[in-house]
């Protein structure tokens, strides 16, 4: 990885790093909140997560699932207003078991200003 660890140790990517990565198929997780999206714009092929469900939400075993989560080593980049909410997020899917997790230094601004895939 080219960026700073968290405490914990999941990565801190530059958003040109996330880029390539959503490029090669990792799963790009989106936790701002509706009205942020809403506001700022989402990332076309993201999926959206609630970072106050993440159990529910990605536990292989657990029926509520996202669909597009289906291995604990699979590449998933997570993407908020800032690293505040994103930093947590991945640290608490590592906690939980889940080892290629990454959040990109900047959040989704810094991913749109580096050029990286963006709709209203």
């Amino acid at each position: 990885m080219t960026a700073d660890d968290s405490a914990s140790g999941a990565p801190l990517i530059t958003p040109e790093e996330a880029a390539a990565r959503f490029a090669k198929g990792a799963v790009v997780v989106d936790v701002r909140s509706d009205a942020g999206r809403a506001q700022d714009g989402t990332i076309p092929g993201s999926i959206r997560a609630d970072r106050n469900a993440l159990d529910a939400q990605f536990l292989l075993d657990s029926p509520d699932r996202l669909a597009e989560i289906t291995e604990w080593d699979q590449d998933i980049v997570i993407v908020c207003g800032s690293i505040r909410g994103s930093g947590p997020v991945a640290d608490q899917l590592r906690e939980k078991g889940f080892t290629n997790v990454a959040h990109v230094d900047g959040g989704f601004p810094a991913w749109r200003d580096a050029g990286g895939p963006a709709e209203r």
